[in-house]
């Protein structure tokens, strides 16, 4: 990639940004017409949660294929693919007759949407190639995730009372034609000098690894274990085909060695983790919100404004201090915000208080603030420029995972705690189970973020990154010989 003026880099991050309000807005605005859309597809707990995680899990899947097709073919040109794709596939949703097409085309979405933010963020990345530059700039990124949040339940919320939920797909229709419009004028093109070959059979075992778990934890309720435990073994089956086929490629798909960086394996579970507390977290608190307290969807959106905006304030402070410091601070931080939220609604039933409901938002979006430009700046720092794209495609699909799995998980422990009873007066104590998942999920970042973080953990990051660029220095010296 050429060397480009400081006005240039800051033109290439917005429009690296638009990709990601789209993307962000669409998924928190869909929070909010969760019941709308039930209402009026008649839709149950389990639809609703695959109207989230059709999407969240084909992303999950073809995240690491779009990242290292990026590397291989032009990130430019893939990245307008899935501007193009992403775009069609609103157009579809907001068309959708009913849920079962809703799930198709919401997965088509993803698969546009597959090569926008892993892609995003490897020209970011190869853009702003000065640490202290990049984290700033990875700052910005996060604090998009936030604005989608601010904006996304009162933008959803307005639509849903006023024209229907399917206006809300229509928001990303000029958005993502703008963003197409200026990447063709403004973005440069780059790949990798040395990609990486595809990987089908690694692609298939991740697509089944991811879709059959997922499968049968939102089925298992209604389904029952033995329509549901065929699909953990296919689960299980995959994992270890990956754990056995991956290593003896020469270019794998998901390249093992990048979790002998502790760092990098601390940040690809925190992700996990994070981004599974805030799935879960929507979830509950929309369904929450509308069905229980009996808001409407734009009164709702309100409600989410003390969560959303501490996001929005937090997320470029801790790109700051990830330049500055490092990232032990804002995960440190995230960590203790996200578990005292946790418990108080596990603990003190905090949907029950106007004052404790207001206290764990905020401290909710204090912490979401926090835990993701770390996530970030770690899993690409210390990896080579070459792989830039698979390692944030990692990243990424940490993320996805994450959401994917705290929907499903906290879906599925709420729909077996209402079970007959009446939905109203059920929801507080079957929900009471999800929140202390989400608890866990805030510890597991408090935790990680000390361990991962430190001399040692940086010394792990130092070594691996010499093994993966070894065979590439032996490489070019034997040609240099030959």
């Amino acid at each position: 990639m050429p060397e480009l003026s400081h006005r240039r880099r800051l033109l290439v991050l917005a429009i690296c940004c638009m990709s990601l309000l789209i993307v962000s807005l669409d998924n928190t605005a869909l929070n909010v017409a969760l019941p709308s859309m039930q209402r009026d597809l008649h839709a149950t707990t389990s639809g609703l949660q695959w109207t989230i995680d059709a999407y969240t899990l084909v992303l999950a899947s073809l995240l690491m294929l779009a990242g290292s097709t990026a590397d291989r073919i032009g990130r430019k040109r893939v990245f307008m693919t899935g501007l193009t794709v992403f775009t069609l596939g609103s157009l579809l949703c907001s068309l959708a007759p009913n849920l079962e097409l809703l799930v198709v085309f919401r997965m088509i979405q993803a698969v546009g949407g597959s090569m926008l933010n892993p892609v995003a963020m490897s020209i970011i990345t190869n853009t702003f190639t000065d640490p202290r530059e990049r984290a700033r700039a990875i700052g910005a990124w996060g604090a998009v995730v936030g604005i989608s949040m601010a904006a996304g339940p009162l933008v959803g919320g307005l639509l849903v009372e006023s024209v229907g939920w399917r206006s809300i797909f229509w928001v990303n229709l000029p958005v993502g034609v703008a963003a197409l419009l200026l990447t063709l004028r403004f973005v440069p093109e780059s790949r990798a000098p040395k990609p990486r070959r595809v990987d089908p059979v690694g692609q298939l075992l991740v697509i089944a690894l991811f879709g059959s778990l997922t499968y049968a934890i939102i089925e298992a309720p209604d389904a029952g274990a033995a329509t549901v435990l065929p699909f953990g073994a296919v689960a299980l089956a995959a994992l270890l085909a990956l754990l056995i086929y991956e290593p003896r490629r020469a270019e794998p798909l998901i390249d093992l060695r990048f979790f002998r960086s502790a760092p990098f394996s601390g940040a690809t579970v925190i992700a996990v983790s994070g981004f599974a507390a805030l799935g879960g977290f929507l979830f509950l608190s929309t369904l929450y919100l509308q069905n229980v307290r009996g808001l409407d969807a734009l009164h709702a959106g309100l409600w989410m404004l003390p969560m959303a905006a501490p996001t929005l304030l937090c997320a470029p402070l801790s790109g700051r201090l990830v330049g500055s410091r490092g990232p032990r601070i804002p995960l440190l931080l995230a960590g203790a915000a996200m578990t005292l939220s946790g418990v108080l609604f596990a603990a003190f039933e905090a949907e029950t208080s106007n004052l404790t409901l207001l206290a764990g938002y905020v401290l909710f979006g204090i912490g979401f603030g926090f835990v993701n430009a770390p996530i970030t700046n770690t899993a690409v720092s210390g990896m080579p420029r070459a792989q830039a794209g698979v390692a944030a495609a990692v990243a990424s699909t940490s993320r996805q995972l994450g959401q994917t799995l705290g929907v499903a998980v906290v879906g599925a422990v709420l729909a077996s705690g209402i079970g007959d009873s009446p939905y109203r007066d059920a929801f507080v104590s079957a929900a009471r189970p999800g929140w202390w998942i989400l608890t866990a999920c805030g510890a597991t970042v408090l935790i990680l973020g000390y361990v991962t973080s430190g001399r040692w953990a940086r010394g792990t990051a130092t070594r691996t990154a010499e093994r993966l660029e070894a065979p590439e220095v032996r490489e070019s010296v034997g040609a240099g010989r030959a």
